[in-house]
């Protein structure tokens, strides 16, 4: 079988949103399927990490074509001439001309800035698809305008469509921090749901995800994200009690009981923070506010190699998700990573959302509520006094069932059925 994949990341981009496809990728030959790249020629992309092109598989086929984007003109009247496209990372301490900017955004570009890639898309890949055996059609988003060209491909040539959510549409944690319209939110929900209605398979990453989302469609099903790699094996542990977060960590991720918790045991524990990824000045100010500065180191984006090792050393792993209100489904992809690693996880989340029931079953770490700050300052303590005895470890189960071939299995049975 042959399938055609349509994605806006693809190495040299870095980030999450890159993982979850080059990954499927890697693995899907070994299920009789070959996959078809089409991406991006010219790429707008927040970060990039060049050492994830040697993952792609040698002769895998990658169609490109250019894109234009509204950043590009934007960085032309602005004298911040790198425009940061990262929607994560919406402040409320924004001048005028970037509130505007905004408002163009969200209400002139939907379902995103990509939208100008939609139509020549839909174009190139029907002429593409005319001259050579494809089988199906995989649109995975965000951003979802690929979701858009996905759903005109199986109109203009009723081709067998699989939609793949990565994150959800309008459920996003930052969806209703953008200065939409009625008028706008309205056209966001119809296409999302056109997408849903269409496509003949509908993948998303958790539960919460799958219970919204049948309300449109007969055929959802939740393929997780994963790990690649072996699972950690003894490994040289940091010296200092070390409390590492991977990823960004935006004004709605801030974990402010988490700092507090730590300003008041700032005596008693003697803790290296480290945060590895960008952090919102919202963040930072709060680290600043509570007298922590001193505490915390703050990593730039490093190349994912270099990020694991970070994982597997550190003695405690920090997960904090979106205080939001679709937080329950929120999954970070990060999740499988400090599975891998072995060591004790400590997330800041709903205790009863899909990311809680993941570390419940596997035995790997425990959820604190956003607000909890008696039940996070007990587990800190406790982590600390099993870090002086030296018996700071896990014993988690079942995290086999992650590794992104098992995965990639999963995705190939839904492919060929």
């Amino acid at each position: 079988m042959k399938v055609l994949i349509i994605t806006y990341y693809w190495p040299p981009a870095g980030g999450s949103g890159v993982q979850r496809w080059l990954k499927f990728v890697k693995y899907l030959q070994d299920f009789g399927i070959t996959p078809v790249i089409y991406t991006v020629e010219n790429p707008d992309y927040p970060i990039k990490d060049t050492t994830l092109e040697k993952e792609i598989p040698k002769g895998i086929e990658v169609l490109k074509q250019p894109i234009w984007e509204p950043y590009k003109l934007a960085a032309v009247f602005s004298k911040n001439k790198k425009i940061n496209t990262n929607a994560g990372f919406l402040s409320p301490k924004k001048s005028m001309l970037s509130k505007l900017a905004l408002y163009v955004r969200a209400n002139f570009f939907i379902p995103d800035a990509r939208m100008f890639w939609i139509q020549p898309s839909i174009k190139y890949l029907s002429n593409y698809i005319k001259h050579h055996k494809i089988d199906a059609i995989i649109s995975t988003g965000p951003p979802h305008s690929t979701h858009m060209i996905g759903l005109g491909l199986k109109k203009k040539l009723n081709m067998r469509w699989i939609a793949d959510f990565r994150d959800p549409w309008t459920e996003i944690d930052y969806f209703y921090q953008l200065p939409l319209t009625q008028k706008s939110i309205k056209k966001h929900h119809k296409l999302e749901q056109a997408v849903l209605k269409n496509a003949d398979e509908v993948l998303v990453v958790g539960n919460t995800m799958k219970k919204a989302y049948d309300v449109f469609s007969k055929n959802v099903s939740v393929i997780t994200n994963g790990f690649d790699g072996d699972i950690s094996k003894e490994t040289e542990i940091d010296k200092e009690f070390t409390l590492t977060h991977i990823g960004m960590l935006n004004a709605d991720r801030n974990p402010t009981i988490l700092w507090k918790v730590l300003s008041e045991l700032d005596k008693n524990i003697n803790i290296k923070v480290q945060l590895i990824g960008k952090v919102a000045l919202e963040v930072k100010q709060t680290i600043a506010d509570f007298k922590l500065t001193e505490q915390v180191s703050f990593i730039d984006y490093l190349p994912h190699d270099a990020v694991k090792k970070y994982q597997q050393k550190s003695q405690v792993l920090l997960l904090a998700v979106n205080n939001v209100p679709s937080a329950k489904g929120i999954v970070t992809g990060k999740i499988f990573e400090y599975l891998q690693a072995q060591r004790p996880i400590v997330a800041i989340a709903p205790i009863d959302g899909d990311l809680s029931v993941i570390l419940q079953k596997s035995k790997a770490g425990t959820v604190v509520g956003f607000q909890d700050e008696v039940a996070l300052k007990k587990i800190v303590v406790d982590l600390y006094q099993k870090y002086q005895s030296g018996v700071l470890k896990i014993d988690s189960v079942g995290v086999e069932q992650y590794h992104r071939k098992v995965l990639t299995a999963q995705l190939a049975t839904i492919i060929k059925q």
